[in-house]
């Protein structure tokens, strides 16, 4: 009982309610002892007075606001039905954790929805950690049994109970799953796969839909999963019990039969399933009574197919699966065999002989329809020695039917579970240890309950003894080790319950006894039962029902369930008659008679009895409750040999609604299932249990005298009489003290207390300072004020004699300037006035000699602009006619050159040899010299006839000129009448002028809006093209970044398939080096010692069954792969020519004929004339390219002269005639220069050509020789030379047996560099198979260096170092590369290119790809290992800032589960250091090896995630790192690491930013989280997380301290309302992926030239026999 100073004013309780079960209310008034009513209010606002009779009477206390959701209901302070109710419904409803610890059970409600909290990034989240650490969950259980397994080595059992419908199949799929994943198969065919795989096949046979689940398990399981030395799976066992057999024959309501029958029917349409002769499930009477056909999502064909599947894994061959469907099938047809009554009173049942449903039934199990039929409606009776068949009535005859059915498909079920175990068995070694998973059927009560319920409370009566007796025991090994001077804890025993079923002459008893006699019946039973129970001796947990005569009540410890006799006793016997078991026996199906032979060899715990005729065996001893009784008792002794775990699945509402809590139902079954039970016990003891440092760190404001962390347990023990009078509230144990029921609320209470004392204190002493500091600024501003006024005043005084005085001096000032500017202003317009009078009369003066002179000029210019232009006429036409006549005469000769350059004899001449074309060419080009020649003296001519032309033209203007001169001017004698024309004239020019004038403006006006329109339209054109580049661009980013994601996909997929061959070749040698010791165990033979220590020969060739396609690998070659070229033949015609124009001989063709190069005829010559050809050909064409070059920068000089010239005869000539003369003179120049520059460049690809014959296809001129010259080997220098006998001694002392600090000390890239060198001179000395061999040694000598040294982080960075230099090599001399390089020397007129190697090496250099990619893989590998035991710990739990969460205990601390002790860590805890260290030696392992920065970065970026998804995984699943200070601590520990990060370099590959997930957890508890703008914050700045994680840590959130809150749920709701409009571009698991693995990419650079003199060989690799070649 609660102290009752608790039931103080404000104090909250739990009053009993009709709907809710219980309601909170608050206290009114303080409770005294002797008060009969407590004023309450409840939680509606209403006030209640509560009865109280007695102190023992009072409502229960409620507990703390900081309580409210726990993870553990025993670690509340007070242990009663209304918190552990309240606290699931907080859970359950608010922050939707459907799983809740329970001391050592783990309460699971069904949510009736899918949660993703099941994915394997959960169950790598909770494999190796502590359960204490982690929030509740069903994995959590399973790992902790794996851990005990492992660590004790002793059997475990996880006991999983419940309600139909509660998610007890749910949760043992999920143990199993978990098993499977963290426990992989040691066999080379997978056994957890095939664990995995029993499921479906066991809903589909066992599961059925009932009132209350859609998926029942209609019978209990336990399936022991056997794990070998290691910890792997390695077999299963499943042992089933009371298998509900009436399913098969009735369904209630809304119910339907076993899933297996509903698939049968939606498969019927299948070919292979027509011969069954199926229909619709509504046409079969077995299946067709409950009413209900369909369950709403799902299917039946499909799950039929996911059945077929697993029975295929299991080993079930497809024509064995069909026989198991015949039966299946043929028991439906059986219900439809219709038995009809004849004779007189209708005693008599028969068959007809045309039943098509007997028929089909007959057919499918192969037994003769007749005899099924007779045997149906008789039964053979033994009758003093005789036997006589005796007629059976219609109801007997269809009893005797659906017992047949029952029968038939119990022994199925029986053969199924058989075959599954025989498939599950352990094929490989014994067994070490097991964890059991019992997924039984919980406590159950109907409005009518028979016999099925009747066994399955016995079951779980038996099982609750069993979870109490454990409880108790981990309670007592508790209170022993903690020494504690503790009494015996009383708890309820249901002993009593089960003696009265299963002792002497109890229920079973008496059930087996009245089947045993000849006329028993239910009520016989039913009187026994009273006789023994009620009459003679009475039993307290036995009744008899007031109103009825044939049901009995039995009081279990869950609930008082009453029984209906009916049917009890045929349900016990499970009996059917002999007959139609020897027809069955007689079957032509092999399946079925094996089913039915094994009868006679069947176990003592066979389920049914046959009925013979005789009446000595009429009926099996065996009864079904006897059985059932007999499993139980195995079962009980194999859970007691084991460690158990509880799991209770809690249905939280009938109607199947996802998150509905109903507390009636709740409440109903956590009083079935002992939850309640286990509080109860912990109640008894101490249930809140402290460590000395955490009862110090909390309570430490309540200690007298000096506080030391050190003197904790002193502390504690002194001041703990003064707080608790009474020394039985408390008790002091090694570690912990001790508590009973509510006292923790107590001390929160004297904390709360002495809280409010010292913030009382607080606040007078503050609130005096602050008064005193108020008081001295009004003082202080009441002096300022005072003395502001009096100077203001002062001032002012001043500013008015001031501005007096000023006014005199502005009035004076004012007037003499008001005077001033009068006499200025009339001095100005008089001055003005005459000005412009004296202008008018100039102006007037000037306009009339100006009039004179224009039109004596305007006179002049036209009469000399007539002239001009008759003269420019009669010149245009001559030098047209000119120039025809000459263009005519041209085009002659140009005529008469081309048919000669077409003519017989050219060909000929062409024919004889390529030094007779050189001689045309070089005649071509003297008489282009000559042509220039010609046209520059016609130039010359031309320029003399102008000279001579302006001459004259000179001298003409000079006579003129000096005829004028000599000329009198005439006289000025005009007429009147001249004047007047004159006159005329000039107004008719003035007119004109003015007219085009007018024309001129208008003209303007419209060329501006011309030009503006133009202006409008090249901006709009502009602006569109902007748009359409803009949107091209956005679409080629889109497409691009599409691309990149699905290339980086396809390569992620690859290299994960190259990780997974990889372990299943190391499997493979494995099991080949298990193969070789049991050889050699059997028998010894003596070996040649060489062979076992040498390394594979270098002849031997390398396996191409791992070569994968060039596109998925890692390097991007400098070679288009045949699927790049196909892309691009795809998608861009241009980028196809180009690529094909050098991928063959046609391609070469093609190109001489676009540049109109004649194929040359010396492809038909021989031998040394075609080598002097080629020689004549290239030094022919090298003076040609010369001479050409310089004839063709002299006519450029040329040229230039010329234009300049022409630019000075233009600008002394003035003749418009002479001007175009030389116009046409300079286009025809000009014609003539492009024309010499095009043949140039002919000339110039025609060279370019023949170079790139002798270069890049030195065979290409003797393709069409029938006997083709031989290359030669290309002679290259700086090589190694290694003899074929020193190869093995090679590859030994340089990859195989290197020593690792030799190794170490090698140069970068030197072994490879050495082989490649080997590899090349056996190449050049045109040995391709020795050089394909060596370099297939050396590729298999480093796959074997790299498995040798597994875990050595050096040596795999050396290697990888090694195989990618390697790679490089190789691809830089294939051939391949080599055409592209020489296509890259042809564009840059560069002839300095390498010699690539003769042999093919796509396939090893595809190997050596792959071979870079798991040395990569391994690299990482090792890294991972080592730091994935340490980043939870050193990110998450080590505290870099000391003292920052020492003061923020936690008010209640997790009790630890069974088995749940704490893991021990050898020596220090790691920290942020332990983790810096291991990165910087995978960083100092790839610096010293120089590998490339981006493969650096790419390292890190995956490393980084892994500590990034551990981490942030681990804060989801903890509630004691989510608090305010763990955050800061872990965003310190983050900077830490990014500072690590920054000072390296290593931030430019996405190291960084991978880390933004878990840096944005931790800001989210930080941050404030009250009001809305804070969750608008959050809903900003939390961009990388998704919306279930942002709510998952609010919901986790746990006060750092008093002063701190939990998030309310309106804030979490107000957050989930802003989440909803953010886009779904974030993750939508919880978790995230730790498995995932980001592509490696190895960026292809050409490695310098290598030579053997640059390699520094140390004497310590004892390869001296190396030669330089």
């Amino acid at each position: 009982m609660a102290t009752l100073e608790l039931y103080s004013k404000g104090a909250n309780v739990w009053v009993p309610d009709p709907d809710a079960v219980w309601v909170s209310a608050q206290l009114l008034q303080d409770y005294r002892p002797g008060e009969k009513h407590l004023l309450l209010q409840l939680s509606n606002g209403n006030e209640v007075r509560y009865p109280v009779g007695s102190p023992s009477d009072l409502p229960p206390l409620g507990n703390p606001d900081i309580l409210e959701g726990e993870n553990d209901l025993t670690a509340l302070s007070f242990l009663h039905e209304p918190a552990v109710l309240h606290n699931l419904r907080v859970r359950f409803l608010d922050y939707s954790s459907i799983y809740t610890y329970c001391g050592i059970v783990l309460v699971a409600i069904n949510p009736y929805d899918q949660l993703p909290i099941y994915g394997e990034e959960v169950i790598d989240a909770y494999s190796g950690q502590d359960m204490a650490d982690m929030e509740p969950h069903i994995f959590s259980v399973a790992e902790e049994a794996y851990r005990t397994m492992i660590r004790e080595e002793k059997n475990q059992s996880i006991i999983i109970s419940g309600e139909s419908g509660s998610g007890k199949t749910v949760s043992a799929k999920f143990t199993m799953r978990y098993f499977a994943v963290v426990g992989g198969a040691a066999q080379q065919t997978s056994v957890e796969e095939r664990v995995l795989a029993s499921n479906p096949i066991m809903e589909s046979i066992g599961n059925a839909k009932t009132t209350r689940n859609d998926n029942s398990s209609r019978f209990g399981k336990y399936i022991e999963i056997g794990f070998g030395r290691k910890g792997d799976i390695i077999g299963a066992n499943m042992r089933t019990y009371l298998l509900e057999k009436s399913r098969v024959v009735f369904q209630a309501s809304t119910e339907r039969n076993y899933h297996i029958f509903y698939q049968l029917c939606a498969s019927r349409e299948l070919p292979e399933m027509r011969s069954l002769k199926l229909d619709a499930p509504e046409n079969f009477r077995y299946t067709n009574q409950g009413g209900e056909m369909q369950i709403p999502g799902t299917d039946d064909l499909s799950d039929l197919e996911r059945t077929r599947n697993a029975f295929t894994i299991l080993g079930v061959q497809p024509d064995q699966q069909m026989e198991l469907f015949r039966i299946l099938s043929a028991v439906l047809h059986l219900g439809n065999v219709n038995i009809q009554a004849s004779g007189r009173s209708s005693d008599r049942g028969y068959i007809d002989a045309e039943d098509r449903s007997l028929a089909v039934f007959s057919k499918l199990l192969g037994v003769e329809g007749s005899q099924m039929a007779h045997w149906l409606c008789h039964r053979r009776l033994a009758v003093g020695g005789e036997m006589l068949v005796k007629p059976m009535t219609g109801q007997q005859a269809v009893e005797a039917r659906d017992a047949l059915a029952k029968h038939i498909y119990g022994q199925l079920f029986a053969w199924t579970v058989q075959r599954l175990n025989s498939a599950l068995r352990a094929q490989q070694g014994r067994t070490k240890s097991f964890v059991g998973v019992l997924d039984i059927y919980g406590f159950e009560t109907f409005e009518r309950n028979s016999f099925e319920q009747f066994c399955i409370n016995y079951a779980n009566e038996k099982l609750q003894q069993q979870f109490n007796r454990h409880v108790f025991h981990l309670e007592q090994e508790e209170y022993v080790r903690e020494e504690l001077a503790w009494s015996r804890i009383e708890f309820s025993d249901n002993q009593q319950c089960i003696d009265l079923i299963e002792g002497q002459l109890g229920m079973f008893d008496l059930l087996d006894e009245e089947c045993r006699m000849p006329k028993g019946s239910d009520e016989s039973w039913v009187r026994k039962l009273y006789d023994q129970h009620l009459s003679s001796k009475p039993h307290p947990h036995f009744r008899k029902p007031r109103m009825s005569n044939s049901a009995f009540i039995v009081l279990h410890f869950a609930d008082t369930v009453q029984y209906e006799c009916d049917g009890f006793l045929d349900k016990n016997r499970d009996t059917v008659f002999e007959e139609l078991i020897n027809i069955l026996k007689a079957s032509q199906s092999e399946l079925v008679a094996e089913l039915f032979q094994q009868q006679r060899n069947a176990s003592p715990v066979a389920n049914g009895s046959i009925r013979s005729g005789k009446r000595a065996t009429r009926e099996h001893k065996l009864t079904v409750g006897f059985q059932f009784r007999q499993s139980l008792q195995m079962l009980m002794e194999t859970l007691n040999s084991t460690t158990p775990h509880y799991v209770r699945c809690i249905k939280p509402n009938d109607l199947k609604e996802p998150f509905l809590f109903d507390p009636k139902r709740t409440v109903q079954q956590l009083r079935a299932c002992g939850v309640l039970e286990t509080i109860r016990i912990s109640a008894a003891g101490y249930p809140s249990r402290w460590t000395y440092e955490e009862f110090f760190s909390r309570y430490r404001i309540l200690l007298r005298g000096p506080q030391s962390q050190d003197q904790a347990q002193a502390s504690c023990r002194q001041a703990l009489p003064q707080l608790i009078p009474d020394p039985d509230q408390y008790c002091f144990g090694k570690t912990k003290v001790f508590f009973r029921a509510g006292q923790v609320a107590l001390l929160e209470r004297l904390r709360a207390e002495r809280l409010r004392v010292a913030a009382v204190i607080i606040q007078s002493q503050v609130r005096g300072w602050l008064a005193r500091i108020r008081y001295t600024r009004i003082h202080w501003a009441t002096l300022t004020i005072q003395r502001y006024s009096r100077g203001a005043l002062a001032r002012r005084l001043a500013l008015i004699l001031r501005y007096t005085r000023a006014a005199l001096v502005i009035q004076k000032t004012y007037r003499m300037m008001v005077v001033r500017q009068l006499f200025f202003m009339i001095r100005h317009a008089t001055v003005t006035i005459q000005a412009f009078t004296r202008g008018m009369l100039e102006r007037r003066r000037y306009r009339l000699l100006v009039a004179e002179r224009a039109a004596v000029l305007l006179q002049a210019t036209v009469r000399g602009w007539l002239a001009r232009q008759a003269y420019r006429r009669v010149r245009a036409a001559v030098v047209f006619m000119q120039c025809c006549i000459r263009r005519k005469a041209a085009r002659r000769q140009l005529l008469k050159l081309k048919s000669e350059a077409r003519s017989v004899e050219r060909y000929r001449e062409l024919n004889k040899g390529m030094e007779v074309k050189l001689m045309q060419l070089q005649l071509k080009a003297d008489q282009e010299a000559r042509e220039s020649a010609a046209l520059r003296e016609t130039l010359m001519a031309e320029r003399e006839a102008s000279s001579a032309e302006l001459a004259a033209l000179r001298a003409t203007i000079q006579k003129l000129e000096s005829q004028l001169q000599e000329k009198p001017p005439p006289g000025p004698v005009i007429s009147e009448k001249e004047a007047e024309e004159r006159r005329r004239a000039e107004e008719k020019a003035a007119q004109e002028i003015l007219q085009l004038k007018e024309e001129l403006q208008a003209l303007q006006k419209e060329r501006e809006s011309f030009c503006k329109e133009r202006d409008d339209l090249s901006a709009s054109l502009l602006e569109q093209e902007e748009k359409q580049e803009e949107c091209v661009h956005q679409a080629v980013s889109q497409v691009t970044s599409a691309l990149r994601a699905e290339v980086d996909e396809e390569r992620r997929k690859y290299q994960g398939l190259l990780r997974e061959f990889t372990r299943l070749e190391q499997r493979y040698d494995n099991l080949r080096e298990m193969s070789l010791l049991t050889e050699r165990t059997k028998g010894h033979r003596r070996t040649d010692s060489t062979q076992s220590l040498e390394p594979l020969s270098p002849s031997t060739p390398l396996s191409p069954q791992s070569l994968t396609p060039l596109s998925i690998s890692p390097f991007p070659s400098a070679v288009p792969s045949p699927e790049e070229v196909r892309r691009i033949s795809v998608t861009s015609p241009s980028a196809e020519k180009r690529v094909s124009v050098w991928s063959s001989e046609a391609s070469m063709e093609q190109l001489m004929e676009k540049m109109d190069v004649a194929k040359d005829p010396s492809v038909k010559m021989k031998g040394e004339d075609l080598a002097h050809a080629y020689d004549a050909v290239r030094v022919a064409n090298k003076f040609l390219e010369s001479q050409l070059r310089n004839q063709c920068s002299q006519w450029e000089k040329e040229l230039e002269t010329l234009r300049s010239q022409l630019a000075q005869a233009v600008s002394v000539s003035s003749s418009a005639a002479q001007r175009q003369d030389v116009q046409e003179l300079l286009e025809a120049r000009e014609r003539e220069c492009v024309r010499l520059r095009r043949e140039l460049k002919e000339l110039r690809n025609t060279v370019s050509l023949r170079r790139l014959l002798t270069q890049v296809f030195p065979s290409a001129l003797a393709t069409e020789t029938s006997s083709p010259a031989q290359s030669k080997p290309a002679a290259v220098t700086g090589l190694l030379e290694c003899r074929k006998r020193d190869e093995t001694k090679l590859i030994k002392n340089l990859v195989t047996d290197i020593r690792v600090d030799s190794a170490l000390s090698l140069a970068p890239g030197l072994p490879a560099s050495v082989l490649f060198l080997c590899v090349r001179q056996a190449d050049c000395s045109g040995d391709q198979a020795r050089a394909r061999s060596l370099c297939s040694a050396a590729v298999t000598a480093m796959k074997a260096a790299l498995k040798k040294h597994v875990s050595d982080i050096d040596m795999a960075a050396l290697w990888l170092k090694n195989i990618c230099l390697f790679h490089d090599l190789l691809t830089q001399h294939s051939p391949k590369q080599s055409h592209v390089t020489g296509l890259i020397a042809f564009q840059t007129l560069d002839s300095d290119t390498l010699v690539p190697l003769s042999a093919d090496m796509n396939d090893l250099i595809r190997t050596l790809s792959d071979l870079s990619i798991q040395a990569y893989q391994q690299l990482l590998s090792i890294t991972e290992t080592r730091l994935q035991n340490i980043i939870v710990p050193a990110l998450l739990e080590s505290e870099t800032i000391q003292g920052l969460s020492g003061s923020a205990a936690k008010l209640a601390v997790s009790r630890k589960r069974a088995g749940s002790d704490p893991r021990t860590v050898g020596g220090e805890a790691p920290t942020m250091a332990s983790v810096l260290r291991e990165l910087g030696a995978l960083h100092t392992a790839l610096t010293q090896q120089a590998l490339p920065k981006t493969l650096m970065e790419q390292a890190f970026h995956q490393l980084t995630y892994l500590i990034c998804a551990s981490a942030f995984n681990s804060l989801l699943l903890r509630k004691d790192m989510c608090s305010w200070s763990r955050g800061l601590q872990i965003r310190y520990n983050v900077s830490v690491l990014e500072e690590w990060l920054r000072g390296r370099g290593l931030q430019a590959g996405g190291a960084v930013a991978t880390l933004e997930p878990l840096i944005q957890a931790v800001q989210l508890l930080q941050v404030g989280k009250k009001t809305e703008a804070d969750a608008q914050g959050i809903v900003r700045t939390c961009s990388a997380l998704s919306s279930q994680q942002i709510v998952k840590i609010l919901t986790l959130y746990t006060p750092h301290s008093d002063l701190d809150e939990r998030v309310t749920l309106n804030f979490i709701r107000s957050v989930q309302g802003l989440l909803k409009g953010r886009s779904n571009s974030q993750p939508s698991q919880l978790l995230m992926d730790v498995r995932r693995v980001f592509p490696v990419i190895f960026l292809y650079s050409p490695p310098p030239v290598l030579s053997a003199e640059q390699l520094v060989i140390p004497d310590s690799l004892k390869i001296s026999f190396l030669r330089k070649a």
